[in-house]
Formats: structure tokens, C-alpha cells, sequence
């Protein structure tokens, strides 16, 4: 059995989780979800927790296991406490601000890249340590926003200079062997 599978998913105060056979709606502080699974594994609440389970050892359902035990459990943590993605601006002259809601980038462009968040989503900027915080609820959502901001200006391997996710390491390269060399 999935190790990540079998674990049961506690349910928070404050988030109310409704399963109607392969359907799952989570709603919480922080906004609302809905979502349909798979028939390969069954979704049950038992004592304010969930229990995915499968119904034989068929590697398709092996396979689903675990994947919807953990999209469940990243629901009910989104709408009980949220996600955040930060992304670290490197550069000289490259900014991000912030204009209204939507995020600004001046990142190298004759123009600024102007990007509107979806709902759900809020964008922040701080200029004093260059980073723009992506935040919301849908931890999908999320990644694919921040994944869209940083396909804006990618790191580039030879100065390093680009739209980075925080902690993220970017393998240099040498430049020109014999640039000063005659």
C-alpha cells in the first residue's frame, strides 16, 4: 500500500470538506475548492479525517493513490492557511513593481511586462530585497503563476541575471576563453 496513501488527512477548524462520491469540495478561511477524482480510488470521512483507498494493487491505482491523497491534503491546507512562491529579481536595473494589483517588470524590455493576477491570486513586491511574492490558495494555480512571471526573463548561465525562484541555484558558465588573449 502507498505509504503517502494510507495516511489519513485531518480536517482543521474553520474548513468544511463535503465528498459526494468522486467529487470533493473544500471550503475554508481563505476561499473555496472543488475538484473530481479519479474511480480508481475511493474517497471516505471517518471522525473529521479523510481516507483514500484503493481497491487493488493494479498499478494505475497504485499510481493514483497517493497523487489524490496529497492533492486533497494540499486543498485543505490552501483554504485553511494558503501558499506562497517567492521569486528573487537579479540584474542590474531589473525591478518589479507594483502597479494597483498587477505586478510591472522591468526587466531588460524597451517595455515594462505588466501581468494581472487571476482571482485568488495577490502579487507583492519589495524593492529593498527584490523579491515578488506570488500568494493564494490554489497551490496549482500558484506554481503556474510563478512559473509564467519567471518564463518572463529566465536566469541566464552567464551573468545570472533574470527572474529566479528563491533559493534557486543557477549553474554559471565561463565565458569567451580567449577574450583577453592575443
Amino acid at each position: 500500500m502507498s505509504r503517502i496513501g494510507r495516511l489519513p488527512i485531518d480536517i482543521p477548524g474553520g474548513v468544511q470538506v463535503n465528498v459526494n462520491g468522486l467529487d470533493v469540495h473544500v471550503k475554508g478561511p481563505k476561499g473555496e475548492l472543488k475538484r473530481s477524482f479519479s474511480r480508481l480510488v475511493g474517497i471516505k470521512m471517518e471522525n473529521n479525517q479523510l481516507n483514500i483507498t484503493r481497491n487493488s494493487e493494479n498499478p494505475a491505482e497504485r499510481a493514483m493513490h497517493g497523487t489524490v491523497r496529497a492533492v486533497i491534503a494540499n486543498m485543505i491546507h490552501g483554504v485553511s492557511k494558503g501558499f506562497e512562491v517567492v521569486l528573487q529579481v537579479e540584474g542590474v536595473g531589473y525591478r518589479a513593481e507594483m502597479e494597483g494589483k498587477n505586478l510591472a517588470l522591468f526587466v531588460g524590455y524597451s517595455h515594462p511586462v505588466k501581468m494581472e493576477p487571476p482571482a485568488g491570486v495577490t502579487f507583492e513586491t519589495d524593492a529593498k530585497t527584490r523579491q515578488i511574492k506570488v500568494s493564494g490558495f490554489d497551490k496549482e494555480l500558484i506554481g503556474q503563476i510563478a512559473a509564467n512571471i519567471r518564463k518572463v526573463r529566465p536566469p541566464e548561465p552567464y551573468h545570472g541575471k533574470g527572474l529566479r525562484y528563491l533559493g534557486e541555484r543557477v549553474r554559471r558558465k565561463a565565458g569567451k576563453a580567449g577574450k583577453g588573449a592575443k
